[in-house]
């Protein structure tokens, strides 16, 4: 399978903020805000894998850096800088505009992981990625660090899972 460009996978959607998605500090909702960078993300991963069905593996970290307030747009920015056999990392960076005066501020960050699968919901292969610019080669280069951690995360979280009831609580 031939290698992709980081580029090609790249996803820009910009959006206002609408007052219904404000929390009472009258800033966007947290919630609201990552599942705008799933539906992103998710657009990088097809187009990175051109298969039907990428579903969301996990959410490895979310950072929220300023907020985002109703007189700014959100500009969301995704693209593939890490895969495995059939795994996708996913970079989001959000960046916020004062509508007002034009200034822009990096809001979010936020890496997700993404699996493609095939009509039998099966995972498939994906490419590898090739990095061009100077984000992209670093965010490659350490793609290979984070995939460790989150296979380590993924340990964790089979053991926990072991050791959880499923019984009411009130039984």
């Amino acid at each position: 399978m031939e290698p992709k460009k980081i580029k090609d996978t790249r996803v820009v959607q910009t959006d206002q903020v609408l007052i219904n998605d404000l929390n009472n500090y009258h800033t966007l909702f947290g919630g609201v805000l990552m599942k705008k960078m799933d539906a992103c993300a998710t657009l990088s991963a097809r187009r990175h894998s051109r298969v039907k069905e990428c579903v969301t593996a996990s959410t490895d970290s979310v950072n929220f850096i300023e907020p985002i307030r109703q007189s700014d747009s959100v500009c969301i920015e995704s693209f593939v800088t890490h895969t495995g056999k059939s795994s996708m990392e996913i970079f989001c960076k959000v960046i916020a505009e004062d509508l007002d005066t034009g200034n822009r501020r990096l809001a979010a960050t936020a890496f997700l992981t993404f699996v493609a699968l095939d009509e039998n919901k099966k995972p498939v292969e994906v490419a590898k990625v090739i990095p061009e610019s100077e984000e992209e080669r670093y965010l490659f280069e350490t793609g290979k660090e984070r995939a460790k951690i989150s296979k380590l995360k993924r340990q964790q979280n089979i053991e926990l899972i072991s050791k959880l009831s499923l019984q009411k609580p009130w039984d």
